[in-house]
């Protein structure tokens, strides 16, 4: 399970890719995370009781919204409800910034974190046509969902 969230740093990039390339059939670049740190992105590890790394989130300060732009679980630990304490973790740091709501997007493919997301209280509120990539060439749609943070059905979040 999850014990705790701590701040990633370059050194933890290794590790990271690791992951990252596990999961992901078209994943995030190095230079992906070294950018997102750079610009002051929330990047943090999830670890196990352990302290094994056992996934990751970067995550978008806006004027009153944070946007997640990445969230992974490794592959041996997803469904396990490590997804979710992630995202609770989020939901409850992005309050406390002065968030008042948390968008994503999310491969139109990717069923599982749709429903993951959904059962947190996500709404699907929008499309982006063509917004990853996919295949030899070719362009996946993406579902842009919303949670709204002031709402207290999802206070416990």
């Amino acid at each position: 399970m999850l014990a705790r969230l701590v701040v990633m740093t370059t050194a933890d990039l290794d590790t990271v890719m690791a992951i990252e390339v596990a999961a992901y059939g078209h994943p995030w670049t190095r230079g992906n995370f070294i950018d997102s740190m750079a610009a002051g992105h929330l990047a943090r590890l999830a670890l196990d009781d352990g302290g094994e790394c056992v996934g990751y989130l970067v995550a978008m300060p806006g004027v009153d919204e944070m946007h997640l732009l990445n969230l992974t679980v490794a592959p041996a630990r997803q469904r396990r409800g490590v997804g979710v304490a992630i995202l609770r973790w989020l939901c409850r740091e992005s309050r406390a910034a002065g968030a008042r709501q948390l968008l994503l997007e999310v491969r139109t493919s990717n069923e599982a974190a749709r429903r993951l997301y959904a059962s947190i209280g996500f709404d699907e509120i929008g499309t982006r046509r063509a917004y990853y990539p996919a295949g030899p060439g070719g362009r996946e749609d993406a579902v842009v969902m919303r949670l709204d943070l002031g709402d207290a059905a999802h206070a416990l979040v």
